[in-house]
């Protein structure tokens, strides 16, 4: 997974729902971990330290509902024993001897991995007012089709935010879900329209010459930041100010800024994982997305905001 998920790295409390922890014993004898217990757990080609939230019996064997400790909960998941370690000394080191001998500075995963991947709306009760979460909403059902129509768990995309955005990500949420009334004044200047721009251009002057894939790569995020944030991308208290703002055919992306784009980056593996592309592209898509990320850490002072506006907002405190 990375040094960071698409989420904020701060301790997290969990309510999840699912099979109770007391299931009973079965032909599969006792669970091998319990509620609560920190583990190590096998995620793609690596090992990485997480917290079972639930245990449950499903057809004869346990399973466990995993939290990687420092990720988003957008990766918890159901998981077998033959995906865990006990947390000793022993299989620590088998973590730090697994890690070096991967490739450095490696962001593209495998993914997460195989089996019982948990519907992501019966699983989980999203705590809506972590900024980790950033105003999920509700998710979209059976989208498109079924749950079978997702993309191979194997092949998800991971991003890895710099510290410092992930900061921001958090500082985002205090401002608008803790701090009262302060939300981003609208419309912002560089809205995302304009950010977009200034990375093409950016990438035009350091690559010497206009690289169509870039191009149509922040088309996609354009379409995607539209679409998606009055569905997912929004807190409770910014929705009366997005109908106020967003009027007839006006686009967020010419009234939102660099505040509500980074929230996009955070939901991007959920929405990508109903594309159909190979690996090999995904794998570059990836590339390109972590560099956009490191251009917004850059431009850090120049397109994000400070202090929020305290002129407007609800007193609602729950996160779409």
């Amino acid at each position: 997974m990375g040094s960071s998920n698409t989420g904020v790295g701060v301790k997290e409390e969990s309510s999840l729902e699912g099979g109770g922890a007391n299931a009973g014993a079965s032909a599969s004898g006792s669970a091998v971990f319990s509620e609560g217990e920190k583990v190590l757990a096998y995620h793609g080609p690596r090992i990485y330290e997480a917290k079972v939230q639930k245990v449950d019996l499903r057809k004869d064997e346990w399973k466990y509902f995993v939290h990687y400790l420092g990720w988003n909960k957008n990766w918890d998941e159901w998981v077998g024993s033959d995906r865990l370690l006990k947390f000793t000394d022993d299989n620590v080191h088998k973590q730090q001897e697994l890690e070096k001998n991967q490739p450095a500075d490696k962001t593209a995963k495998t993914g997460r991995s195989t089996h019982n991947k948990p519907k992501s709306s019966n699983d989980a009760k999203v705590d809506k007012e972590d900024p980790r979460n950033l105003s999920k909403g509700k998710k979209r059902k059976n989208h498109p089709g079924t749950e079978g129509d997702r993309r191979s768990p194997e092949k998800l995309v991971m991003l890895q935010f710099p510290l410092n955005l992930k900061k921001q990500l958090l500082d985002d949420w205090e401002f608008v879900a803790q701090m009262g009334k302060q939300l981003v004044k609208l419309p912002r200047s560089p809205n995302v329209d304009d950010i977009l721009k200034s990375y093409l251009e950016y990438r035009t002057k350091k690559d010497g010459m206009i690289a169509e894939s870039v191009g149509e790569i922040l088309k996609g995020i354009r379409c995607y930041f539209d679409k998606a944030l009055p569905a997912m991308l929004l807190y409770k208290k910014e929705r009366q100010q997005y109908h106020e703002a967003v009027q007839g055919n006006t686009a967020p992306s010419t009234i939102y800024g660099a505040e509500h784009l980074l929230r996009l980056f955070v939901k991007l593996p959920e929405l990508l994982a109903y594309v159909n592309m190979e690996e090999e592209a995904l794998t570059k898509l990836q590339q390109k997305l972590l560099d956009f990320l490191k251009f917004l850490q850059k431009n850090q002072s120049s397109f994000f905001l400070a202090v929020y506006d305290g002129s407007n907002g609800e007193d609602e405190t729950d996160a779409k």
